[in-house]
């Protein structure tokens, strides 16, 4: 069965509603309404108080501050702490949050992120639903917004992604990728041109590459460092290493092309973006695929089940382009004005 790696608090008032497609196909991209009207608009800005985004965030823990190249806080003010933020949205009447990432589109309001971030189905794996009250915040830290607010104003998906049933691993997983192209922010700023950066976007790159990987994770798989900042939402968390292919096990086989690093970063890094050719000083580099789920090896490199004492990966779709480019593309394209 398929993990995905955000996490929900119960929010009472909110209600996910599901709005008909701007196109459908057999396979390939459909655009999706999700907030056009400046009321609309409004009326998301409206929704996501500071309380209502707080309560997103984990308590914090005594633990003490530790890290590794399987999780450590982004401490370093570059491109990627402006480029990567929190999207929140509300799935199926549960408040939530992810991760997405500006990349380079030519309407410069344009952020990749997990197909599950963006629609999504119930707990039982039906009735799949665009998430409601899609909002990006680049560099969230804090309960802070330095860049500033981002409505969505469409969600890029692939069709087959629409018919998910949480199950079928083998099917599905390879499709759960999509954009967010976002509404103007204050005095009609593109979020690009706010930020003043944006990460490259590359397809059918090898996945074996050293990569880095970012995430605002609510969550550690690491008892030592659940608690700490960057393991309840409030901060930039990433990983590094060597990407490995996650197969999935015998019982529970995976699409082909799931890659990703040791790392315990956990619900809320799904939408993280998996950057190769990464420059650490100036934070730029180029996104190959998104964080959507775990994967387990054991010392010999082999899959594992998830309590056999393994090493914990975290893996997602990488970026190809029989998927994500026309994805991207009708995402880049969907609105310039």
């Amino acid at each position: 069965m398929i993990t995905r790696l955000f996490l929900s608090a119960v929010a009472a008032a909110a209600v996910a509603f599901a709005l008909p497609a701007v196109a459908s196909a057999a396979t390939g991209p459909v655009v999706q309404p999700l907030a056009v009207s400046a009321a609309e608009q409004q009326a998301v800005l409206d929704y996501w108080t500071p309380e209502r985004m707080n309560a997103l965030t984990q308590p914090s823990s005594d633990n003490p501050p530790t890290g590794g190249p399987d999780g450590a806080p982004w401490i370093t003010g570059n491109a990627v702490s402006k480029t990567v933020g929190r999207l929140f949205f509300t799935d199926h009447g549960e408040d939530s949050s992810c991760t997405a990432t500006v990349v380079a589109g030519a309407n410069r309001s344009t952020v990749v992120t997990a197909g599950h971030c963006v629609n999504n189905t119930d707990l039982l794996g039906e009735n799949n639903q665009w998430n409601a009250h899609s909002m990006f915040v680049p560099g969230y830290h804090d309960g802070q917004a330095p860049y500033g607010k981002f409505v969505g104003r469409f969600g890029v998906a692939d069709s087959t992604w629409l018919a998910n049933d949480q199950i079928d691993a083998q099917k599905f997983d390879a499709f759960d990728q999509a954009f967010v192209v976002l509404n103007r922010g204050a005095y009609g700023v593109s979020v690009q041109d706010k930020v003043g950066a944006a990460q490259k976007i590359g397809f059918d790159r090898p996945g074996g590459a050293d990569v880095y990987q970012f995430g605002y994770p609510r969550a550690s798989a690491d008892s030592a460092r659940e608690g700490l900042p960057e393991y309840t939402g409030a901060r930039l968390a990433f990983c590094t290493g060597p990407a490995r292919e996650w197969p999935g096990t015998p019982d529970f086989p995976d699409s082909p092309n799931q890659w990703g690093t040791a790392c315990v970063m956990g619900g809320g890094s799904s939408g993280g973006p998996r950057l190769r050719d990464f420059d650490a000083k100036t934070g730029l580099g180029t996104v190959v695929g998104d964080n959507t789920q775990a994967g387990f090896f054991d010392a010999a490199g082999k899959p594992c089940e998830r309590d056999a004492g393994c090493t914990r990966y975290l893996v997602g779709p990488q970026f190809s382009t029989a998927v994500t480019k026309p994805l991207f593309e009708a995402a880049q394209h969907a609105w310039l004005g």
